[in-house]
């Protein structure tokens, strides 16, 4: 009696495959470490088989940037549009900041990877992600201006100078947070903290 062996092919890994290769690669080993090769590799495809998706490293790369980018900007808006309307600035900024980081350190590969080879690239990779990152930026703005103009936030404070802490003192967590020694709620509810009501005793001194 002959027995017939049923083999199982491999799913054809496409585009979405090599980029989440990538980006596991790109997060792991930063930008100039990581060869094509490696992520044919790293993807169960042949080298060649890239070229039938992309034409180009920095095309994967570019690929890889904006879609990290949206991810943060889509949860953000999610986290911030979930709101009542009568919400304060507290709940407003906590919101934003648990949005930027939750997707940032729980949810995956795209965002690290971003965070950590933007700065890397080659200046044409960097312009072609610019476009995706200035409408983050834009919104980020848009909403600190209308909390400023709504008088909760200093008029004296520069909005675009502010943004680009919050963004960096965030993005700065996938160096070395610790899920273990808390959860990303509650460090955005910390940062929220310092950022809204400040690090310094204003009693100190006082009779």
């Amino acid at each position: 009696m002959h027995t017939h062996r049923k083999y199982q092919t491999r799913p054809e890994v496409g585009r979405e495959g090599i980029l989440n290769a990538a980006a596991s690669l790109f997060r792991q080993h930063g930008y100039s470490a990581v060869s094509l090769r490696a992520v044919a590799q790293a993807a169960g495809i042949k080298a060649g088989s890239i070229y039938y998706h992309f034409t180009s490293k920095d095309e994967i790369v570019i690929e890889i940037l904006n879609a990290g980018i949206l991810a943060v900007h889509t949860e953000v808006c999610a986290a911030v549009d979930a709101l009542r309307p009568e919400s304060s600035v507290d709940d407003i900024i906590r919101a934003a900041l648990r949005g930027h980081l939750r997707t940032l350190l729980e949810h995956g590969d795209y965002t690290s990877a971003n965070v950590r080879i933007f700065g890397q690239v080659p200046p044409v990779v960097r312009d072609a992600n610019l476009p995706a990152r200035r409408a983050y930026e834009k919104y980020l703005d848009d909403l600190l201006l209308g909390l400023q103009a709504d008088g909760a936030i200093h008029s004296n404070v520069n909005i675009s100078r502010f943004r680009l802490m919050l963004i960096g003192a965030l993005n700065a967590t996938l160096e070395w947070f610790d899920p273990q020694q808390g959860g990303v709620d509650g460090l955005a509810d910390d940062y929220a903290d310092y950022f809204l009501n400040g690090v310094l005793n204003q009693t100190k001194g006082e009779i």
